[in-house]
């Protein structure tokens, strides 16, 4: 399966909506469309994995990474699921206890209001 990548604008924040598999083949466009956001200046970013049906180590990675970046120009990056095979993947890891998980993008966006 693919992976479909696009963002919005919610309030001050921007939300990366994730649709798919994020695998060690479709990794770089995630990384892609979040360093743009980034160059963008758009460091307060929300990764909405509620439609994303699998996610390996790659994906942490990116993820991970992306979280250092904005953390290093005083942003932050919150993961928006529900699902618990992906959230199962942040608990084995331990970065569950790294990002900001919320349920829902209203949750992960409330108090961003520009």
């Amino acid at each position: 399966m693919d992976l479909s990548v696009s963002s919005t604008e919610r309030g001050a924040s921007t939300v990366v909506h994730v649709a798919g598999e994020i695998d060690v083949y479709t990794a770089p466009l995630l990384r892609e469309v979040l360093d743009k956001q980034i160059a963008a200046g758009r460091t307060d970013l929300v990764v909405d994995l509620e439609q994303v049906t699998f996610m390996d180590s790659t994906g942490l990675g990116v993820l991970v990474g992306r979280l250092k970046l904005v953390r290093g120009q005083n942003g932050s990056l919150r993961i928006v699921s529900a699902q618990d095979r992906i959230l199962k993947v942040f608990k084995i890891t331990g970065l569950d206890k790294v990002f900001h998980i919320f349920p829902t993008v209203e949750e992960a966006t409330a108090g961003t209001t520009a």
